[in-house]
């Protein structure tokens, strides 16, 4: 009796490695223009492999946002809950892939493989990277399935990395466009599509997908930077705002200069904010290194997440979610 391979899942949502240009330039072209269908058509080696695809969004992921999160969650757990499932890839633009990798790891409640991953070159361009990448990930994805590994990864040039730790570190490079942080990669896939490296992935988060509900809109959190001069009157102006439009701001994200410092002008008016009922969490501005909680502190640590992906997390905490989101 023939047994039949478990069906990967590729769901698209636009990005550069699914757009187009008028050329094999590699700046000017326009991202989300081919569909999932059409990316897997340009991907040779993976005949044998049962795929589905469904497109779920076609945007810049410049443009990502709580609704596009909502849809592609829902169909994540679609897919994951049927038998015939192995795994899911998603395709996704560079731009923001270390914020749906975060939020698809906390969220994660099942126990199959979600790899994302994306291009840093248009389909069009002479050093086109998306079909390798996403050859790459459809077979990281079975290799995962086939052993029983969870968790949310991206897989990028080769590279296997965590997907609540990766995060862009280059503007254009192909070879090195995203690290771990502190954080080293879980694998390596080899130009003979060998996969390499058996490093245990992250247990996901398992908060499940009901803080995603469309019926209540997410609270509201904004990033912002301490530097020389900060006064902190862009935090009175989104005080100021948030009363007029009736939708409380409900954190604040700081990244900090060094190890998660703030201006004195700037600690003024988060204290202020505090006084308001805002939560207040410090990452930094910096790469490397992330914020470890002292003593001395007064506001949070966002341990190694960059202050994008800390965003998300205290969205998260005020939310609700379990595991608050600086245990990562």
């Amino acid at each position: 009796m023939d047994v039949k391979s478990p069906v990967v899942v590729v769901l698209g949502t636009g990005g550069t490695i699914a757009g187009t240009g008028s050329g094999p330039d590699e700046v000017s072209y326009r991202a989300a223009q081919l569909s999932v269908e059409q990316l897997l058509q340009a991907v040779p080696g993976l005949a044998g492999v049962a795929l589905e695809t469904l497109q779920v969004a076609q945007i810049d992921s410049k443009d990502m946002d709580w609704s596009v999160w909502q849809a592609l969650a829902q169909q994540v757990q679609l897919a994951l809950a049927r038998r015939d499932v192995g795994a899911v890839v998603i395709t996704h633009g560079t731009d923001t892939l270390e914020e749906t990798a975060y939020l698809l790891h906390r969220l994660l409640d099942a126990h199959k493989p979600v790899v994302l991953t994306a291009a840093m070159r248009a389909a069009t361009s002479a050093q086109a990277d998306g079909p390798r990448n996403l050859h790459d990930a459809v077979r990281v994805a079975e290799h995962a399935a086939a052993r029983g590994w969870a968790g949310v990864v991206v897989v990028m040039a080769g590279v296997v990395w965590p997907g609540h730790a990766v995060r862009k570190s280059h503007t254009w490079h192909i070879d090195d466009a995203f690290d771990g942080g502190g954080d080293e990669p879980l694998g390596h896939v080899t130009d003979s599509g060998a996969i390499l490296g058996n490093v245990p992935w992250p247990s996901p988060g398992g908060a499940g997908w009901s803080c995603l509900d469309a019926a209540r809109p997410p609270p509201r959190v904004e990033i912002v930077t301490s530097h020389a001069g900060a006064d902190g009157r862009l935090v009175e102006a989104l005080l100021a705002q948030s009363q007029r439009a009736g939708h409380a701001l409900g954190g604040l994200v700081v990244a900090g200069t060094g190890h998660g410092t703030i201006h004195q002008g700037l600690t003024r008016a988060l204290e202020k904010a505090e006084q308001q009922g805002v939560k207040v969490w410090r990452s930094s501005r910096v790469a490397r290194g992330g914020v470890q909680s002292r003593e001395s502190d007064h506001w949070p640590a966002a341990g190694t997440l960059t202050a994008a992906q800390a965003r998300l997390a205290l969205m998260l905490d005020l939310l609700g979610v379990p595991c608050g989101g600086m245990k990562d």
